[in-house]
């Protein structure tokens, strides 16, 4: 017997009419189905006009455990969709480990694309979109939510966070005080329903709108990237080299050492070097 195979079904994040007719024929193909939540997604389900699932409940707290049960019903044959209770499963959502012990496991795995916050916020921005990078939901507190903060003040990509909304206000004073009052940023909520809401400017000014404005919903928050660092100058470099001659070093590896550490042209900072008297 051939095994089943799993896939990832994308769901509305707020709009039901934007489920796709393939999300919908492969719920209905599914013998099992894993969802966060069975009361969510049997509404979805319901709305569907699909029932008679069986339902294999995947978040947070079951996801380590259920892996081996669904595994072995992929084996026997067993088509299996995989639900988040928004969006696209995986994405900061249960189902990463599931889909690691399916390939593991030889099962063919496949997803059904949709809707998705996080892109729909990005593209939606204003802010630069040919390179960026996703954070997710930040620690809540500790020193890693410190480091990962850190992490973000010199990204020069831009940057998508998750946030809830009574920690709304939290994130954009760190944020601010890390990257600075004028750095961009846009908030982006409720997505796809009648209230979607864009708010777009500096971190200052998104600080002082969260503590006016009561946040509602959660958030996608969109970062605008830092600035790159300005090239080194001629004094600079030829500082640089000075200390490494002083250090014994020769011109020739002077000049490397320096223009990696300055990410300046080779050419360029030998030459500085030869003129070094």
């Amino acid at each position: 017997m051939s095994s089943g195979t799993l896939t990832l079904v994308a769901t509305p994040i707020g709009n039901l009419s934007d489920i796709s007719p393939r999300a919908v024929e492969a719920l209905q193909a599914a013998d099992v189905v894993c969802c966060e939540d069975t009361r969510r997604t049997g509404m979805l389900l319901q709305h569907l006009g699909i029932s008679g699932k069986k339902y294999i409940v995947i978040n947070e707290h079951t996801e380590f455990d259920a892996c081996d049960d669904v595994v072995g019903k992929l084996l026997a044959g067993s088509e299996v969709a995989l639900v988040s209770d928004a969006g696209t499963p995986g994405i900061s959502d249960p189902g990463e480990r599931l889909v690691k012990a399916a390939v593991l496991a030889g099962i063919t795995v496949s997803s059904i694309p949709g809707p998705s916050a996080l892109t729909m916020a990005l593209v939606m921005s204003g802010l630069p979109t040919a390179r960026f990078v996703f954070e997710g939901f930040l620690p809540r507190s500790g020193g890693e939510r410190s480091e990962r903060i850190a992490q973000l003040v010199d990204e020069q990509r831009t940057v998508v966070l998750y946030e809830a909304p009574h920690r709304l206000e939290r994130t954009l004073a760190d944020l601010e005080l890390a990257c600075g009052s004028l750095r961009r940023v846009a908030l982006a909520r409720e997505l796809t329903k009648m209230h979607e809401e864009m708010w777009r400017g500096t971190l200052h000014d998104a600080h002082k709108h969260a503590q006016t404005e009561e946040p509602r919903g959660e958030y996608v928050l969109v970062l605008e990237g830092a600035k790159p660092p300005a090239p080194p100058t001629d004094d600079e470099l030829n500082q640089a080299l000075r200390d490494e001659l002083n250090s014994g070093a020769s011109k020739k590896d002077a000049a490397a050492r320096v223009a990696a550490k300055y990410g300046a042209p080779k050419r360029k900072v030998y030459e500085l070097a030869l003129m070094i008297k």
